[in-house]
């Protein structure tokens, strides 16, 4: 037998006794299938806003920051698979799911107007928050992004310097609130004349991404654009 064959039945073996389910509708997976079978992905709730100008995304932060493009991958909506996997990624450390999702949603980008940015900077996380979760979902979400796209990934080049309360209760004062001024560049040599692309795992009001924006704007010949893995409108 070869040591191929002898992986294949280990693997039966395995998922006969420990299933290894679909994060997104809980029915067990089949070989091939990993973090989300086919008819999961085949029905999730794309946006396909990379090719659409003013679209839900961008019009969030007109008036706000000056942002080249904005998208998200999929719509967010309470109760559905896109919450459920928000969940999944962010609190059950199912941070391999972010980054095949994000590759998902990098191989829309790399054949959009976004194919023109020059790298891409998921939005960083306090350390405190770091050293609780174990890792920052928006950057593993980012490294399937860049993957995709054959675009560099950097994630010192901004920090987060104040630690913030959880958004999800909060109105969009109190996010826009809880948001300012909580960014530092951080290396501002990696930045500077670049078009960057900021990842976040959602996006509800824009608050988080305008902040870490504003911040970035200051740098000489920078220019912003933003992404989100899903974002309500």
């Amino acid at each position: 037998m070869t040591a191929g064959i002898f992986k294949e039945i280990g693997f039966d073996l395995l998922n006969l006794f420990y299933p290894i389910t679909c994060c997104g509708c809980g029915e067990t997976l089949v070989k091939g299938e990993t973090h989300l079978c086919l008819s999961c992905i085949a029905t999730l709730p794309r946006a396909n806003f990379h090719n659409m100008e003013g679209n839900p995304i961008e019009t969030k932060f007109y008036g706000k920051v000056k942002m080249e493009y904005a998208s998200s991958f999929l719509h967010f909506e309470k109760k559905t698979i896109t919450q459920k996997l928000l969940h999944e990624i962010k609190y059950n450390g199912k941070k391999e799911l972010g980054k095949m999702l994000g590759h998902y949603f990098g191989s829309e980008l790399v054949q959009s107007r976004f194919c023109n940015i020059d790298l891409i900077l998921p939005i960083p996380l306090h350390p405190n928050r770091l050293k609780s979760r174990g890792y920052n979902q928006s950057e593993w979400i980012a490294m399937g992004i860049s993957e995709a796209m054959g675009k560099p990934l950097v994630t010192d080049a901004v920090i987060r310097a104040v630690e913030t309360n959880t958004q999800t209760k909060k109105n969009a004062f109190e996010r826009w609130e809880n948001a300012d001024g909580i960014f530092k560049v951080a290396r501002p040599d990696k930045l500077k004349g670049k078009h960057i692309l900021i990842i976040d795992d959602v996006v509800t009001t824009g608050s988080t991404i305008e902040a870490c924006a504003n911040v970035i704007s200051e740098i000489e010949g920078a220019k912003v654009s933003a992404a989100a893995l899903a974002a309500a409108e």
